[in-house]
Formats: C-alpha cells, sequence, structure tokens
C-alpha cells in the first residue's frame, strides 16, 4: 500500500515538472527563437511602440466629445482610414463573440439595414452611383470573432475613392496599395482574397509620412 502511494506521489511529480514547468518552456523558447513574431501576437510596431497586431481588427475613429446614456464615448469613423468590418463586440479582443442572429430574426434585418446605410453616408459621397446592391456583404456584416482584421478586396476598392479624395491622393496609388496588401486563397483555392485593414491603414500612414 505505501510503496502503491510512494509510485503514485512520484509519478504525479514528475509529470508535473515534465508536462507543467519542463514542456511549456521549452515550446516557449523554440518558438520565441523560430517564430518569434507569430509567438507575440504578430505585432506592428511604430517608433518602439506597438500600435496593433496583424492578428486584430480595430476602430479607426475621431471621437466627437459626446457620450451615450452609458457615458461611453460616442464615435465616428475617421475618413482618412480604411474601414474594418462591423463588430458584435466593439473590437475588443478579450470577448470575441458573433451576433447569433438567424435570417429569420427581425432584429437581423434591422442591424443589417442600419450597417448599410451607414455605410453609404460614409462611400456614396465619394463614390457617385453606388446603390445598396454594390455595397459588398462584409461591408456590413460581423465576422464571426468580431475582431477579424480582413475585409474583401471589393470593400476595399469602394473605400479607396473616400481615402484617395480626403487624402489628396491618386485613387491609382491607392489601388495599388490594396493590391500590395491583399492575401489570396489559402493554396490557392481555399478562401477569399482579403485586405488586412489595420496592416493597409499603417501602409497607408507610411506612404504618405
Amino acid at each position: 500500500m505505501r510503496k502503491d502511494l510512494v509510485t503514485a506521489a512520484l509519478a504525479v511529480v514528475f509529470f508535473t515538472v515534465l508536462l507543467g514547468i519542463a514542456y511549456p518552456l521549452a515550446v516557449t523558447g523554440v518558438s520565441q527563437v523560430v517564430f518569434h513574431g507569430k509567438a507575440n501576437g504578430s505585432q506592428f510596431e511604430r517608433d518602439g511602440n506597438v500600435v496593433g497586431s496583424k492578428l486584430l481588427a480595430q476602430p479607426f475613429v475621431i471621437d466627437t466629445g459626446r457620450k451615450d446614456a452609458d457615458g461611453n464615448p460616442i464615435t465616428r469613423p475617421d475618413p482618412r482610414y480604411f474601414q474594418p468590418r462591423p463588430s458584435q463586440t466593439g473590437y475588443n479582443p478579450s470577448g470575441t463573440f458573433f451576433s447569433n442572429r438567424g435570417p429569420n430574426q427581425s432584429t437581423a434585418r434591422y442591424f443589417y439595414r442600419d450597417q448599410l446605410a451607414t455605410y453609404l453616408k460614409l462611400e456614396r459621397p465619394y463614390t457617385p452611383g453606388l446603390t445598396a446592391a454594390r455595397v459588398p456583404v462584409d461591408a456590413v456584416t460581423t465576422s464571426a470573432s468580431g475582431v477579424d482584421p480582413d475585409i474583401s478586396e471589393a470593400n476595399a476598392r469602394i473605400q479607396a475613392h473616400r481615402v484617395a479624395r480626403v487624402r489628396r491622393l491618386s485613387l491609382g496609388r491607392l489601388d495599388q496599395l490594396v493590391k500590395d496588401k491583399t492575401d489570396g486563397r489559402f493554396l490557392g483555392v481555399l478562401g477569399e482574397p482579403g485586405v488586412n485593414v489595420t496592416e493597409l491603414n499603417l501602409a497607408l500612414d507610411g506612404a504618405t509620412r
């Protein structure tokens, strides 16, 4: 009996040290050496400061100086930047989730109607003739996580008209920047091409400094 208890206790200690300490340290060490950037969250740095992550969408907004009924700042999209997809979480990476709206819910109809109106209000002054039928689906729908940094190429092309006009840049220059930051299909066949908004906006700032 005593021998069994000693054996069990030694096994617990051994596997605790092996799997709870040695293995995590080994994995962390290898990842820091081999995949340093990815292991630390694929962070973007500028002037020595972390300004974002390639894995996360973030809002590019202007504070209006007003607050809502709950005391939260009221913001509006900054027209100088490309805008990510709508977010159910307010782009909060610590609590990601999706809306869970079904196709038959009236709340879904109202939500997408409001998102479409917001998109057209922002983009139509710079893209005459833009209709609801031409608005890409990703421009008015949330992602599964609420922090997906990618938008469709079609969405980025529409927004390029606004950004070019506001920043007084040629549309051709913006289109080339969008092309440079567009990721193709995975393995050439899976998924759709996407444009990382965070990366695109940082490149935009860098190109116009």
